[in-house]
């Protein structure tokens, strides 16, 4: 408890601190941009007095000083306007003097960028100089944006490994408390098997121990699965057809009689690289979300089908149908349309599909009202 929170504290001092320093960059920056931009209008101002200076000489002037301050000026566009007529100009494209449209429009860019400085340099005569920002300062203008951007690229790069690595740490303690779990019912799940084995040698039908067998084997199949969690699995060249109705029939004797089950299959065996144990989880997933969709009562069918390189087991409900904006969603972690539930059972079959079996799972068709087949694709095995 701590440690999490000394943690949470070291967290938000370094978020703060970060926060801080760019705070710091971005108001160094700004401060920087007006003091150049101050500079580049004093500058203007100079050049501004060289004009006036220029305009007012007489022929015995000395004029080198005021001509190399206007000569100077190579990087910021000026227009020196009098009576709406431009009298000279610096760093400004011809077809924009030439064109009434365009010379509008960037005297009216100019105006914005810089307040226009006025002197007259004759009684009751003025003319106006109009100037932009240099190519540096515009520079200047979007490094703020520029550095805002990779900030924030930077702390979505930071969360999603933050988030990346918390997720991970949750995968691993699952895994533990999986593998825990399984470890913990091993023990009383032993004794079953024991006592078992006695009740066989006292006089009870047969048919109680060999169903009450059949249930201790079924929590045996369970540990495993729990046990395999986190690891990689093995996987055996295995009849797909004879491993998928041991599942469909186990559920079936102990499912309610409302829930009308039927399969279709061929006759040979299809064989498969499969993991009996993780493939039973799976077949069993779908038959209880089927008959969770149809709440405990309807029909549920099972084909089994192959082509020239896979084989396909269809699982089909008469339950309440998913519409067709869901049909991917529904193997997200965490999504489920029930009041009660984690929402993990198509995430977790899909995951033993097509990462540990490298098949496909998909809904191949459903109608709301009328019920959805799921559809999973394996490999086959060619013997």
């Amino acid at each position: 408890m701590h440690f999490s929170e000394s943690r949470n504290t070291t967290r938000w001092i370094i978020i703060f601190i970060s926060f801080s320093i760019i705070s710091l960059i971005l108001w160094n920056t700004y401060t920087f941009f007006q003091i150049f931009k101050n500079e580049e209008r004093l500058k203007m101002n100079i050049l501004a007095n060289a004009q006036k200076t220029i305009i007012n000489a007489d022929e015995y002037a000395d004029l080198d000083l005021p001509l190399e301050i206007t000569n100077s000026n190579s990087s910021v566009p000026v227009m020196l306007v009098m009576y709406d007529k431009v009298i000279n100009s610096k760093n400004v494209p011809d077809e924009i003097l030439n064109d009434k449209e365009k010379f509008k429009s960037y005297l009216n860019k100019l105006k914005n960028e810089n307040e226009p400085i006025i002197f007259e340099y004759a009684p009751g005569k003025h003319q106006e100089l109009y100037y932009g920002n240099s190519a540096l300062l515009n520079k200047l203008k979007y490094y703020p944006i520029a550095l805002l951007l990779i900030i924030f690229l930077f702390a979505a790069l930071i969360y999603n490994f933050y988030k990346s690595t918390k997720m991970a740490t949750q995968n691993k303690l699952w895994a533990g408390m999986a593998k825990e779990t399984a470890h913990q019912i091993g023990t009383p799940l032993s004794s079953l098997i024991g006592w078992v084995e006695i009740l066989k040698t006292e006089e009870i039908d047969q048919t109680i121990t060999s169903e009450i067998e059949k249930d201790v084997e079924r929590l045996q199949t369970i540990t495993d699965r729990f046990s395999k969690i986190g690891s990689v699995p093995v996987l055996e060249n295995l009849d797909v057809v004879s491993e998928t109705l041991n599942t469909f029939e186990y559920l079936q004797s102990r499912f309610s009689k409302q829930v009308a089950f039927s399969y279709q299959t061929p006759e040979k065996p299809i064989f498969a690289l499969i993991n009996p144990i993780l493939h039973s989880w799976t077949i069993e997933n779908l038959i209880k979300n089927a008959i969770d969709a149809m709440k405990g009562k309807g029909t549920l069918d099972l084909q089994i089908e192959q082509d020239n390189h896979h084989v396909k087991i269809n699982i089909k409900d008469s339950g309440t149908g998913i519409s067709k904006n869901q049909f991917k969603t529904i193997f997200e972690p965490g999504f489920t349309t029930k009041k009660r539930g984690w929402g993990l059972g198509l995430s977790l079959t899909k995951r033993i599909v097509e990462e540990y079996h490298s098949g496909k799972i998909k809904v191949l068709n459903s109608e709301i009202g009328k019920g959805t087949t799921f559809q999973i694709s394996l490999n086959k095995k060619v013997q």
